[in-house]
C-alpha cells in the first residue's frame, strides 16, 4: 500500500473547510432578508405558508380588495386568543398560526366593495403566483322570466410553490345575507392545479349572515377576521345553500298557469310579511326552523307560496322548544289559534295573522326516522306523520334566507307521494298525506292540556 502524504491530506482538508465556510456565508445571506425575515426560497414548507400569505396580502392591498380571513383551521386556532389579538398588534416571537403544514389558506372577498379588475391576474404573475379564476352563473339574475346565463367570478386561487390561497367571492342576496357559489372546473382547466377536493369552501354553494369584521394582526400580518369567530365557524359547518329550481318551476307554470287573481296576490303579500315576522321572532329565541308541508312544497315546486294553501307551515325540532315561544309571538302581534299536544308528544301550535295562519309543527327524532304529530280537536284522535331523516340547508323564499330539508325530494315525496308535482286543492290533513298514520287517542283526562282551542 502506497504511503499517504500528510501535506496533501492537510491541503485537501483546508480547501474543503474553506468551501464549506463560503457556502455557510452564502446561505446565511440568502436566509435573511434586509428586515430580518427569511428569504422565501430558503424557507421550510411550514414557513413558506407565512410568506405566501404575506405576498397575497400585499397583492390585494395594492388592488384595494376588501378581503378577510375565513380559513376554518386558522380561525379555530385563534378562537381562544381573540381577546389577545384585539389588544396586541405586534409580531410575536414565533409564527403560531400561518406556519402550520397547510396546502391552503382561505380568504373571503366582498364583491359589493370591489370592482372587477383584469389587472389582478397580471399583478399576481408579477409576484410569482400562478393564478386561476373560476366563474359560474349569477343566480341573482335568474327568475321565472329570465334563466340568466350571465357568469360572475366565484373563486380565485393564487398558487406559489407548495402553498395556495383560495379567495372566495361573497355576493349580497336580496334576503340580506351573503352567498358564495360552488367551485366547478371548466372542461379545459387543469384539474391538478391544486387538490381541489381538499378545499374548505366550494364543494357546494353557501349562505352566511353578514359578519362584523375586526382588524387585527396575526403573526405580524395585518388583516380582517370575523369579530365573532365562534359564530362564523358554526355557520361554516351549516352553510350549504340550495338554489330555487327556476327551470322546473317554469315548466310547472306552463302546465298549471299561476293564479294572478287579486286574492292570490294579496295572500302572497301577507304570507311574505308573516314569514318574515316568524323568522325574526324565532331568531330572537334562538330557535331553528325550516319550511315544512305546503310552504316547503311551494318553494320546491314553484319557487313561491302556494296561494290556495292559506297558511304558512314551519318545522322545529322539539329539542329546540322554548316555553316562551307563545308569549313571544303574541308580543309580535299574533293571536294563538290553538295548541295541540304537549312537549313530550305531538306538540303543534297555530297562530293567526290577518288572513294567514301560521302553523308550527314540532318534530321528534327516532333512530331511523323523524315525525310530527297531529290532533283532531273534536275526537281527541292522534295522528303521526313519518319522514326519513334529513339535514338542513339554506335557501331563499320571498326575499328571506330560510332553511329547508337538504334531502328535499325525499321530504316532499314522504308527505305528498310521487304525484307531488300535480296541484291538489282539496286536501284532508287526516287522510291525504302519504305519510300519515293513526296514533291512538288522547286520554279524556288530558284534553284540557293537550287540546286548547282559542
Amino acid at each position: 500500500m502506497p504511503r499517504i502524504n500528510k501535506s496533501v491530506i492537510l491541503a485537501l482538508l483546508t480547501v474543503t473547510s474553506s468551501v464549506f465556510l463560503l457556502f455557510q456565508l452564502y446561505y446565511y445571506k440568502q436566509y435573511l432578508s434586509k428586515d430580518g425575515v427569511r428569504n422565501f426560497n430558503s424557507l421550510s414548507a411550514n414557513d413558506a405558508q407565512w410568506q405566501v400569505v404575506k405576498k397575497f396580502l400585499d397583492l390585494v392591498g395594492r388592488h384595494n380588495l376588501p378581503v378577510y380571513l375565513i380559513d376554518p383551521l386558522t380561525l379555530g386556532l385563534l378562537t381562544p386568543h381573540t381577546q389577545q389579538l384585539k389588544e396586541s398588534d405586534s409580531k410575536g416571537p414565533s409564527c403560531k398560526y400561518f406556519c402550520a403544514l397547510r396546502e391552503f389558506t382561505t380568504f373571503a372577498l366582498l364583491a359589493k366593495l370591489w370592482k372587477y379588475d383584469s389587472a389582478l391576474a397580471r399583478s399576481a404573475a408579477e409576484k410569482g403566483f400562478e393564478f386561476l379564476e373560476l366563474r359560474g352563473k349569477d343566480p341573482r339574475l335568474a327568475g321565472m322570466d329570465d334563466l340568466s346565463g350571465t357568469e360572475i367570478p366565484l373563486h380565485f386561487i393564487f398558487k406559489l410553490q407548495s402553498h395556495a390561497v383560495h379567495l372566495v367571492v361573497f355576493y349580497e342576496r336580496s334576503g340580506n345575507y351573503l352567498w358564495h357559489g360552488p367551485l366547478r372546473l371548466k372542461p379545459n382547466m387543469d384539474r391538478k392545479f391544486v387538490p381541489f377536493r381538499k378545499l374548505d369552501f366550494g364543494h357546494q354553494a353557501g349562505a352566511y349572515d353578514r359578519p362584523e369584521l375586526l382588524l387585527t394582526s396575526i403573526d405580524g400580518l395585518e388583516m380582517r377576521i370575523p369579530k365573532n369567530v365562534s359564530r362564523f365557524l358554526g355557520e361554516v359547518a351549516n352553510s350549504r345553500f340550495l338554489e330555487c329550481r327556476y327551470k322546473e318551476a317554469r315548466a310547472f307554470y306552463q302546465l298549471y298557469p299561476d293564479d294572478t287573481s287579486q286574492e292570490a296576490v294579496q295572500f302572497r303579500k301577507n304570507a311574505k310579511t308573516l314569514l318574515h315576522l316568524a323568522a325574526r321572532t324565532l331568531s330572537s329565541l334562538g330557535m331553528r326552523f325550516w319550511l315544512s308541508s305546503g310552504t316547503c312544497l311551494g318553494w320546491f315546486r314553484q319557487c313561491s307560496v302556494i296561494p290556495h294553501s292559506k297558511d304558512v307551515d314551519l318545522g322545529i325540532w322539539i329539542k329546540d322548544y322554548r316555553s316562551d315561544i307563545i308569549p313571544a309571538f303574541q308580543r309580535a302581534g299574533l293571536s294563538l289559534k290553538h295548541k295541540f299536544g304537549k312537549e313530550e308528544d305531538s306538540l303543534e301550535l297555530s297562530f293567526q295573522a290577518q288572513d294567514v295562519k301560521l302553523d308550527i309543527f314540532f318534530f321528534y327524532e327516532e333512530e331511523d326516522h323523524v315525525w310530527n304529530g297531529g290532533t283532531q280537536a273534536k275526537s281527541g284522535k292522534k295522528f303521526k306523520y313519518m319522514f326519513p331523516k334529513f339535514t338542513l340547508c339554506w335557501t331563499e323564499l320571498v326575499e328571506l334566507k330560510v332553511q329547508v330539508p337538504c334531502e328535499t325530494m325525499d321530504y316532499i315525496e314522504a308527505n305528498y307521494g310521487k304525484s307531488w308535482n300535480v296541484p291538489v286543492k282539496t286536501w284532508d290533513w287526516k287522510s291525504s298525506p302519504a305519510n300519515v298514520q293513526e296514533n291512538g287517542v288522547w286520554p279524556v283526562g288530558e284534553w284540557d292540556e293537550v287540546i286548547q282551542v282559542y
